[in-house]
This record gives structure tokens, sequence and C-alpha cells, in this order.
């Protein structure tokens, strides 16, 4: 029984691999709010004027943000009071868009400062609210800029195309480093990197199955999967 999320760029495969591994590991699976966001598609209309010398902040910024902080708020205090759940990214990378875009010039300082404010508030009373201090394991999928391209061109969201906006493409590039920096740092709980570059987890059978014994594996180590059921796991993958 455990709390797994999973962290990385823009169309790492986090989704995908969110839904296979509750189905493998029988456990609820929590999906970032992208279909359901009706603000997501005026944050990159703002992004688009901004960078077009239109507006000089992105009046949807903060408000993308705020919907996203309060949802995966909610998902990750449900996710902590249920115990056996995958995340498809967490509160933990929030902060990152936000800083961005406060330093790219889409929001304000006055906002940023609040945002800070209202997620360290809910960090501090995450523990008591959801009886948990931290997920068990962060699977993060580390991807190249031209890995990240090709698959959000595959998913064919016009909005997110560098072609549609070329600005996306240095927000893209600084996005990347940001998630690096994440990466180094990050202690919140046990990490697993993922090549995203070697393994196509979504497409190659072969790459999957031992993607998935990779994360077996390191629940295993951290006594999150008994010998049994660790023995269990992987001998569904042979059959």
């Amino acid at each position: 029984m455990s709390v797994i999320t999973i962290e990385g760029p823009i169309a790492a495969g986090k989704t995908s691999l969110t839904e296979l591994l509750s189905t493998r590991l029988n456990s609820t699976p929590f999906y970032e709010p992208v279909s359901d966001n009706p603000v997501l598609p005026l944050f990159y209309q703002g992004n688009k004027a901004v960078a077009a010398g239109k507006w000089k902040t992105n009046p949807y910024a903060f408000l993308l943000q705020i919907f996203f902080l309060n949802r995966r708020f909610k998902m990750i205090k449900q996710a902590f009071a249920e115990a056996n759940n995958v995340l498809d990214r967490s509160i933990y990378t929030d902060a990152l868009f936000c800083k961005m875009n406060y330093e790219r010039g889409n929001m304000t300082k006055v906002e940023w400062e609040t945002y800070q404010e209202l997620l360290a508030n809910m960090l501090e009373e995450l523990p008591n609210a959801a009886h948990k201090k931290a997920p068990d394991l962060m699977i993060y999928i580390d991807v190249s800029y031209e890995t990240m391209l090709h698959r959000i061109k595959l998913r064919g969201r016009d909005y997110e195309l560098p072609a549609q906006d070329p600005s996306l493409e240095s927000y893209y590039q600084d996005l990347l480093e940001r998630y690096r920096s994440f990466k180094k740092g990050y202690q919140t709980s046990p990490l697993l990197v993922l090549d995203g570059d070697r393994y196509d987890f979504v497409h190659q059978p072969a790459q999957r199955d031992a993607v998935l014994r990779q994360i077996y594996t390191k629940l295993a180590r951290l006594g999150q999967l008994s010998d049994q059921e660790h023995e269990h796991l992987l001998e569904e993958l042979t059959n």
C-alpha cells in the first residue's frame, strides 16, 4: 500500500505511466486536471500576447496557478488518506511553474508572493489534513527537448505547439532546465529517475516491462512491496 507521484516535463508520459501503474498495482489513479481545465487554453493565449508585446503580464497566469494548486491540494489530501494510489503530477512541482511565470514576466510580484504564502500554508497543513507527510516514492520521467516536442506533437493539442506559438520554444527550454534543477534538489521522498528518451513504455512492450521492473524493484527495496508481491509482479511480466 503506497502513494506514488509521477513527475516530469510536459508530454513526458506521466498520464500513461499513472494509468499503467494503477492497473498493475491495483491502486487508484489521480490525474492532472487538463481536459476539464477552462483556464489552460486562455493561459497559452495570454503568453502569446505577452511575447508579442500586446500585454505586460499574462492575466491568466495567476488564475491558472491557483486552479492547479487548488486541485492538486485536494488530490494529494485524498491520496494520502486512501494510501494506495498513483498521482499524475503533484503539489511538489507546482511552484516550479509559478516561479517561472513570474520570472518570465507573466505574473506580477504581488501575485507571486501571494501564491508562495498560500502554498506554504497548504504544505504546512497537509500532514494534519491527510495524516501523512510525503509520498512513498516519486518517479521522475527525464526527457530531452527533442523527445518532449515529439510527444507534444503526438498528443495534438494545438495550443501547445511551437509552430502555432514560437514563444513556446524558449518557454519549454526554460521549463526543462527548471525541472532538472528540481530533480537534483528534491528530498521530500525517495526518488526514482526513469530515462524517458531510452524507454518508450507506451508503445514498446519490452521497454514498458523494463520500466516496470525498475519501479517494482525500487518499491521492494523501500519496503512498499513484500517479497511475495514483488515476485508475483515480476512473474506477470513474463506471462
